[in-house]
């Protein structure tokens, strides 16, 4: 699922300069479309998040690949930089309603001792497709006027997943219990344990109290009362958090060329720096459930922030290469850590649309970005934009490190138990 969609998600960057190339396209019409593309974005998270409490994990799973495979592929049919701009948005919409939905699944279906390794280890299976795309467009970008048409329709093979997703794919046990459908989740639930009892070898620990149905959550509810602070501060998070991300690996191909290499050298600089994404992930999986990760998040980024910092001052191919990849690698790392955190601080009925509502914000704000790089860059100069890079990610890791609540080994119910404190079967088996 993640591969797909991820290889989808860097597309637009890795095709930018063949557009300055060959439609005559500015940094400043570059920075509009990217700009654009995170508007689908902020709709899809609201959409997919919404989607995901009312209908179901896996049904809103499925619509989202099929949206952001079809309108992929009608981008490479794009006969100008206004349609191709539209088209990206409809992209953004089904991909960030993917990422959302997908977030919350994995929370919801994996032990709290073990849920962050898995989000890594999914999430690094995931971002072979980066390396997969960049390399990609590094061959076929530069075969001729159209060669970047192909990025495109490589894109749109996320339809494979919908299709795997329809045929095997089960439905969240925790929404199935908080929409009364207890024999469905039951059943489920017995399944999982069944399959744990055969790997451990153990018997598993009595579940509690019998369940409740709920309604899903409303959106005034995240903005009201106890889910206030956390709505808020994740919505800051990930605000800085897309900013300082996109800033940096949306824009490196195109400042690359207007430092002054030429669009091979710089599809191919980005392309190896792109190798970094996996290993970062995976990275993850020994750390992020070792200690809490509001703590180790704060180290990640005060590591990104000088590595930001030297990429942009310090001027030649080795650091462009060395600094680079370790600053991808950290930010995939990064990305793990926000994966996981943001969908355990609201409760199942909330979940979708919370991690909706605070991961829509921060892509609303990367639409406002696109367009604010361009701005820093005309008017300040390359090195500008990573010290503004620099600054936006040492934020994130100030305000969780702070502000944040402790996830790391507590189960979903206990980090977001509600006044009258009943547990789920469903979450005590997960």
């Amino acid at each position: 699922m993640f591969l797909f969609e991820l290889a989808d998600l860097n597309t637009f960057a890795y095709v930018a300069p063949a557009l300055k190339q060959h439609w005559g396209a500015s940094v400043g019409s570059i920075g509009t479309v990217t700009a654009a593309a995170f508007l689908g974005m902020f709709v899809g998270a609201l959409i997919g998040g919404r989607l995901a409490d009312v209908l179901g994990r896996k049904w809103a799973l499925t619509g989202s690949a099929i949206c952001y495979s079809l309108f992929s592929l009608l981008s490479a049919l794009s006969p100008n930089m206004a349609t191709l701009g539209v088209l990206r948005v409809l992209t953004g919409v089904g991909l960030e309603a993917m990422t959302v939905v997908g977030l919350i699944y994995v929370a919801e279906m994996f032990p709290a001792r073990m849920r962050g390794r898995y989000q890594a280890l999914i999430l690094g299976v995931g971002l072979i497709g980066i390396p997969m795309m960049s390399w990609f467009a590094r061959f076929v970008v530069p075969t001729g006027a159209d060669g970047w048409r192909w990025v495109f329709v490589l894109g749109a093979v996320g339809i494979l997943a919908a299709a795997a997703m329809i045929r095997l794919l089960p439905e969240s046990a925790r929404w199935l219990d908080a929409h009364g459908h207890s024999e469905s989740a039951a059943a489920l639930v017995a399944s999982l344990e069944a399959e744990a009892r055969e790997l451990t070898g153990e018997e598993l620990p009595p579940v509690g109290d019998p369940p409740v149905a709920e309604n899903p959550g409303r959106l005034r509810e995240l903005i009201r009362g106890r889910y206030r602070s956390r709505t808020l501060l994740l919505s800051l998070a990930w605000i800085f958090g897309i900013l300082g991300f996109y800033g940096f690996n949306a824009w490196v191909p195109t400042l690359l060329v207007e430092k002054g290499y030429d669009m091979v050298a710089s599809l191919t600089y980005t392309a190896i720096l792109s190798i970094g994404a996996v290993p970062g992930a995976l990275l993850a999986w020994p750390l992020i459930d070792r200690w809490e990760r509001k703590h180790t998040l704060l180290g990640i980024e005060l590591v990104v922030v000088c590595l930001v910092l030297v990429y942009g001052f310090v001027a030649s191919v080795p650091v462009i290469l060395i600094a680079g990849f370790c600053i991808t690698l950290l930010l995939q790392m990064q990305t793990a850590f926000l994966y996981t955190y943001t969908p355990e601080v609201f409760p199942t009925r909330l979940r979708g649309v919370g991690t909706g509502f605070t991961n829509g914000l921060g892509r609303l704000a990367g639409a406002g970005g696109g367009v604010l790089v361009a701005a820093i860059f005309q008017a300040w100069g390359y090195v500008s934009v990573f010290v503004y890079v620099a600054a936006c990610m040492g934020l994130v890791g100030l305000l969780i490190a702070v502000f944040g609540v402790r996830t790391t080994g507590r189960s979903l119910e206990t980090i977001t138990r509600t006044d009258d404190g009943h547990a789920s079967p469903v979450d005590s088996v997960l």
